[in-house]
């Protein structure tokens, strides 16, 4: 429950909070009657004891899990008129409460007007007990599957006999595996030789760290040679199940670091293959698009989901627009001298890093993350995806499709490839080759402020965001093939894989240079890269 700040702003949030609190918190109404307030207030912890073991037995008893949860946390009150309160500090000497009992949200009360339910750990105990046998009982599947995978963290005789209660009325599949896992343990750790056999085979097919361990503590402590055999056996398939989802795991966070080179390689294979450019202020274009999609979430804080949506065409459209006026100024004076166009394309990411320095400052920027792009995908108790990964693999695949139809399909895209393959001959045929150069750097230009869009997500916005990937972009690129868009999204996400496999054994900054090193010779065997490309690059 949110903190009520000083303030206008924090009584409109209190009241905001208040009003999402009455439409979607359910009434409670007439939870307890009088004796039991009575035994809150003024009981002992044996009589509180008493009463949290009682309820269970009450009809409608599962209407009282907000009160016990609310005890449980240590939060719970009663008002000067014996309501049951839910209180939450404040400034001063004032609390945030609501009013359990009715449902509703008062803003303020003084502390000296309410008597806090203190209790021990002995109550605490029998707290966690009742939840769980009162969320056991719920109609909703996902409640009674969260109960049993809270007893599974920690599973003691108490929880055991809960579960082997309600074991037989459960119809769910997946609520009744969680529980014949808990079940296991308990069996397990009887030291019941007639029950360890089902015991330690029922472990064997989980990946729950709590069956693990049991069969490790079972194998070392067990009388038996046969069933501490038999444990092993079961650690051992455990182990190799675990392997396998560690190292898909791996794959996923290398593709995902793999993505993100190709976004910010692919722009650069379509300057540097097609129009054979040293864009040393690529990354810099980079840059660009993540503080655009800074600057369009400080326009529009209250609809972040939103803001990053818009900031992927207006990222596109500032870089795009900045590399175009960047090769009409600058480049197109300097082409057929590779080396000017390095120092002046340095030179020209050095007053863009200076241009955001003096905007922004220099200190660094955070994006934040939308809420349809937090939390995990949880697979099972081992292997967890992040959806802003899972986000970003897709958007890659996106823009990669997107662009081999831009250069596929449309005019555009065939003037590129004739001017690419040979610029005379274009020319020859009517076709514009400045006026290509230019829609061509202006479009690797604005895929790299796409890029820079996807990096804010996972970075800070900073003014040297793009001197981190100008190196690793050149290394896709060349890796790849210059001016290959499927060997740029091979090699991106071979790299990504190959950088996470060895950052485990070796560290992040060996596995860097070792992946540099493998580039190095591998270029050396075949400059051409993995996909070489024919044209105006490759004849060079």
């Amino acid at each position: 429950m949110s903190v009520l700040r000083k303030g206008r702003a924090g009584i409109y949030a209190a009241l905001l909070h208040i009003a999402l609190m009455l439409l979607f918190s359910p009434v409670h109404s007439a939870l307890m009657p009088d004796e039991d307030i009575a035994v809150l207030k003024e009981g002992s912890y044996g009589d509180k004891s008493d009463l949290v073991i009682s309820l269970p037995e009450r009809p409608g008893a599962v209407s009282l899990l907000p009160v016990l949860q609310v005890m449980l946390d240590g939060d719970l009150y009663l008002s000067a008129d014996e309501k049951l309160l839910s209180v939450t500090d404040a400034p001063a000497d004032q609390y945030l409460i609501i009013d359990i009992d009715a449902g509703t949200e008062s803003v303020v009360a003084e502390k000296g007007a309410l008597k806090r339910v203190r209790i021990n750990n002995s109550v605490r105990r029998i707290l966690r007990r009742t939840i769980a046998q009162l969320q056991l009982r719920s109609d909703d599947v996902g409640v009674r599957l969260a109960a049993v995978k809270q007893i599974i963290d920690k599973v003691d005789t108490d929880s055991v006999a809960i579960i082997r209660e309600y074991f037989p009325a459960e119809q769910d599949a997946d609520v009744r595996d969680a529980m014949a896992l808990v079940l296991a343990v308990g069996d397990l750790r009887s030291g019941d030789p007639a029950l360890a056999e089902a015991a330690i085979e029922t472990l064997s097919t989980s990946l729950e760290p709590v069956a693990l361990n049991t069969l490790q503590d079972f194998s070392e402590d067990t009388d038996s040679t046969l069933l501490a055999r038999q444990a092993e056996k079961a650690i051992e398939a455990i182990q190799g199940r675990v392997r396998v989802y560690e190292n898909l795991e791996t794959l996923y966070f290398g593709l995902s670091s793999g993505s993100v080179l190709v976004l910010a390689g692919i722009g650069l294979a379509i300057t540097f293959g097609v129009m054979g450019v040293i864009n040393m202020a690529h990354g810099e274009l980079i840059m660009l698009g993540a503080y655009t999609t800074y600057v369009i979430q400080q326009l529009m804080p209250e609809l972040i989901g939103i803001s990053i949506i818009i900031a992927i065409p207006a990222a596109f459209l500032v870089s795009g627009l900045a590399g175009i006026i960047m090769e009409r100024l600058v480049i197109r004076h300097l082409y057929g001298n590779p080396l000017e166009t390095l120092l002046a394309t340095f030179g020209i990411s050095l007053i863009l890093q200076q241009t955001v320095r003096t905007i922004f400052s220099p200190l660094n920027k955070s994006v934040i993350t939308p809420d349809w792009m937090s939390g995990l995908l949880e697979v099972n108790s081992v292997l967890a995806l992040t959806w802003n990964r899972l986000y970003i693999i897709v958007f890659c695949l996106i823009v990669f499709l997107a662009l081999v139809f831009v250069m596929k399909k449309t005019p555009l895209g065939l003037q590129v490839r004739a001017v690419s393959q040979n610029r005379n001959m274009a020319r020859a045929m009517g076709v514009r080759s400045q006026w290509v150069d230019a829609l061509t750097f202006g479009l690797g230009s604005g895929i790299a402020g796409v890029a820079g869009v996807a990096l804010s997500l996972i970075t800070n916005v900073g003014p040297n965001l793009g001197q981190a990937y100008i190196i690793d972009s050149f290394m896709v690129v060349v890796f790849g093939g210059v001016g290959n868009l499927l060997g740029t999204l091979f090699a991106g996400m071979s790299l990504g894989v190959m950088n996470k496999v060895l950052e485990p054994s070796v560290g992040a900054v060996l596995a860097k240079i070792l992946i540099l090193v493998f580039i190095i010779l591998f270029i050396q065997k075949r400059p051409q890269g993995l996909f070489p490309q024919r044209g105006r690059a490759a004849e060079g």
